[in-house]
């Protein structure tokens, strides 16, 4: 396992407690030279636990700022939405100011309107055309999509938007997402893949043939790898 460029950790519960550990001392670090910080959050059941583990831990809450960095076309309350399984599993257990919780305003039928809506509200907090996060937590499917920027979709070549709506033709649906520019202008971009399932994925986004309509994670430089053993074995 030498030729990956992470350290496999040995199981998934080992994963979530250094992924949680890290983000608060993340945290605690970028706090010391500025007033708020800012997270991309991803969606999956590893990021959820994750998030719960977060929910316990005492951290300045009123600081911190959630964004999404893909969300599913469903309304809020919907058992599929990001924003509801971030919500059930860390807002609604801390002291966090409505303010501070930037969810996707998703338009069922406007989808393309929602995304630019988005995207106006990414640029007024960061007073750029890109968002800068402090942090942007990604996952990678077993197609090798990441955020919602799937394989042979038309979120892959836009370079002049920082969020958009992008039709999976897989899915049936519409999901909305980051772009590559606005996922590369994150000051720590952070992969967390697990599981078997991600093996064969996670080969060809490192030592594939560079091809990002086929692998789309191939598209980002992390930061930090989180990868368990299952994924690598």
């Amino acid at each position: 396992m030498a030729f990956f460029p992470f350290e496999p950790y040995a199981d998934l519960t080992k994963l979530q407690n250094a992924v949680t550990d890290s983000i608060c001392e993340l945290i605690t670090e970028t706090l010391k030279s500025k007033d708020t910080f800012s997270i991309s959050l991803s969606g999956g059941s590893t990021p959820k636990r994750v998030y719960e583990m977060l929910a316990t831990r005492d951290l300045p809450w009123e600081q911190i700022h959630f964004f999404w960095g893909d969300e599913r076309n469903v309304p809020h309350d919907h058992s599929d939405s990001n924003y509801k399984m971030v919500k059930n599993a860390l807002l609604d257990h801390i002291p966090v100011k409505e303010s501070n919780v930037h969810p996707v305003q998703v338009q069922v039928d406007a989808p393309a309107e929602a995304a630019r809506a988005y995207a106006s509200e990414m640029e007024a907090f960061f007073g750029t055309a890109m968002p800068t996060f402090d942090l942007v937590l990604l996952g990678m499917g077993d197609d090798a999509h990441t955020s919602s920027l799937f394989p042979e979709t038309k979120a892959l070549g836009v370079t002049d938007a920082s969020f958009i709506e992008n039709y999976v033709p897989k899915f049936q649906a519409h999901r909305y997402t980051m772009t590559y520019p606005a996922i590369s202008a994150g000051k720590d971009i952070w992969f967390i893949i697990t599981g078997s399932a991600k093996r064969e994925a996670l080969k060809q986004v490192l030592f594939g043939e560079r091809n990002l309509q086929l692998y789309p994670s191939q598209g980002v430089s992390p930061t930090r790898w989180f990868v368990d053993a299952e994924a690598v074995e």
